[in-house]
């Protein structure tokens, strides 16, 4: 009899070793859950953030490449002009040309 009291004993202690563990483990898993929750948020902000920068990026480098300015800073800053149609020469591709290539 006293065998079975003893057995009873450690079935219980591992029942209870085993709940423990489980609460344990649970508690465990719920932190690890918030922490990287909390990473995700932070994550998803810088995300939002570049996203707006390179929106911003983007409306900068359409001003910047605009015809008017590119045109307004080669007349002002590399002295360029629009030649004189006399100074244009067209010059045309025939067809002796085009087979010397080939």
């Amino acid at each position: 009899m006293r065998r079975r009291g003893s057995w009873l004993r450690t079935a219980l202690l591992g029942a209870w070793l085993v709940l423990l563990g489980s609460g344990v483990g649970a508690v465990y898993a719920r932190h690890e859950a918030r922490k990287l929750f909390v990473e995700l948020q932070s994550l998803e902000r810088s995300r939002d953030e570049l996203n707006i920068d390179w929106g911003r990026l983007r409306i900068e480098q359409g001003m910047l490449a605009t015809h008017a300015r590119v045109e307004r800073l080669a007349t002002e800053k590399l002295g360029m002009h629009l030649p004189a149609a006399s100074d244009v020469s067209v010059v045309r591709d025939d067809e002796t040309t085009v087979a010397s290539r080939e």
